[in-house]
């Protein structure tokens, strides 16, 4: 007979630690042969701990993945609707953002490390069923947007080259589940990956359209707010955008796949810094190169994939939409594989389901039920007739801005609960920083949202 939680909501300590996985460093499989009773046999899976390069090489993944999982196509929209709307004036959110995603990450991170379960998981067992059944609501929602967002970004680049979305997106669905559920996702997955590497060519592009560096760098250090609405607006969307509650999923759940423990923690935070700085630096040269070249001739609106793929015309001329393209799809494929997987792990693993593609529909149906279902919502509400592209885009992720609050407390109260972090709870300067990045967060969505409410009586909060 199972055993009944604490009062608490938490499980005996001892049954938690030892609920942690073995601690084992990144390896490189070797092997051997040896004569036993004169048969050969071959001894596989032996491991010796990398060395050399290859060690830091190892330690990069989940944070750095995590951490760039939001230049997809709702993060491209709303990063150059920034930079085309207020020129270089929100970098300095950026730099605040970048601080923030760092240290919110590695919260997630060292939960993985130290308990070997994943944030569902552990929300469940802290707070009950019934706030887990709220977490999960929380994720449909916020995923089950991002998911639409994707396949949008699918029809917006394919359109581009000049092919209808009415095809594309139902032909891209269709693969990815193929590759999930039948074929091998994972191979193809670093196809996707490679098409994304095009996007490098933003930072070419920020260089090349001679930006104001003054003005580049009086955006990132000398704050400046303004009261209107949208620019609330999208100061959300930027933070919803950098920091989703996807992420925060993804990278305690990669931690303790790859075997993280409190132990040799360490190389973890190294992963999770090194993310959100190569993240946020990209998507801070996408707002200088839509700056430079859309915000200084006029062009504050961004309406379609075409007006956001002028940004890299200074380095890619008349190419610059093929270009965007490539890039674009490739990022909205990654991501529509990747969110309804994750999504479908996520809550199959709150409830305790068995989860995992190897299985199959018989022996997983709540874990294969819902991926199937967010395959189909994603492609049909994109191909919902005059969607208003960048517009959608960049509402979904002030929706993620939205939704954020909720999953930081959570993460927060966990983080601080030391019998299950023991000496790895956070430290005075990470929680003055956490609730920070908490406050900031609430009431930028209490002031966007009073805003919009009063909007539609036409009362100005902060007056003319």
């Amino acid at each position: 007979m199972n055993e009944r939680p604490a009062s608490s909501g938490l499980e005996p300590l001892a049954q938690v630690e030892a609920s942690v996985p073995a601690s084992r460093p990144q390896t490189i499989r070797t092997a051997v042969r040896i004569n036993i009773r004169g048969r050969s046999v071959r001894l596989r899976g032996l491991r010796l701990p990398p060395t050399g390069i290859w060690r830091w090489l190892a330690i990069l993944g989940p944070g750095l993945i995590a951490s760039s999982a939001g230049n997809d196509a709702g993060g491209i929209a709303t990063y150059s609707s920034t930079g085309a709307q207020y020129g270089y004036e929100l970098i300095w959110v950026m730099l605040l953002i970048t601080v923030s995603l760092a240290v919110v990450q590695e919260m997630c991170a060292r939960l993985g490390a130290v308990t070997g379960r994943g944030l569902l998981d552990l929300i469940r067992e802290r707070f009950g069923v019934g706030w887990a059944v709220f977490a999960v609501g929380v994720i449909l929602i916020a995923n089950g947007g991002l998911i639409v967002s994707e396949f949008v970004g699918i029809g917006a680049a394919t359109e581009l080259l000049g092919v209808s979305k009415l095809f594309t997106i139902p032909t891209a669905a269709a693969l990815i589940f193929y590759l999930v559920v039948f074929g091998n996702y994972w191979r193809v997955e670093k196809i996707f990956l490679l098409m994304t590497l095009v996007f490098f060519a933003y930072p070419i592009a920020a260089f090349m359209a001679h930006p104001h560096w003054g003005e580049v760098a009086r955006g990132a250090f000398v704050p400046k707010l303004h009261r209107d609405p949208n620019y609330i607006f999208l100061l959300v969307g930027l933070i919803g955008t950098t920091i989703t509650p996807y992420m925060q999923l993804f990278q305690q759940s990669s931690v303790v796949e790859r075997g993280g423990d409190r132990v040799r923690y360490g190389p973890e935070r190294v992963d999770v810094y090194s993310g959100a700085i190569f993240s946020n630096l990209m998507s801070i040269f996408i707002i200088i190169a839509t700056a430079a070249t859309l915000h200084a001739i006029g062009k504050n609106n961004i309406d379609t994939a075409a007006d956001a793929a002028r940004a890299l015309e200074p380095v890619a001329g008349h190419f610059s939409g093929v270009i965007f393209a490539v890039g674009l799809v490739g990022a909205s494929l990654l991501a529509a594989a990747v969110l309804p997987l994750a999504t479908s792990y996520a809550v199959s693993e709150a409830f305790g389901f068995s989860k995992g593609v190897g299985l199959d529909f018989r022996r997983a149906p709540l874990f294969f039920t819902l991926f199937t279902g967010l395959i189909i919502f994603g492609p049909a509400a994109a191909l919902i007739p005059n969607l208003p592209v960048i517009k959608l885009l960049v509402w979904i992720q002030v929706l993620n801005g939205v939704l954020l609050p909720i999953f930081l407390v959570f993460i927060l109260l966990l983080i601080n609960d030391q019998r299950l972090t023991k000496e790895l709870k956070n430290t005075r300067l990470y929680n003055v920083l956490g609730w920070a990045t908490f406050a900031i967060v609430t009431l930028a969505v209490a002031i966007m949202l009073l805003m919009q409410f009063l909007g539609l009586w036409g009362i100005k909060l902060f007056g003319s």
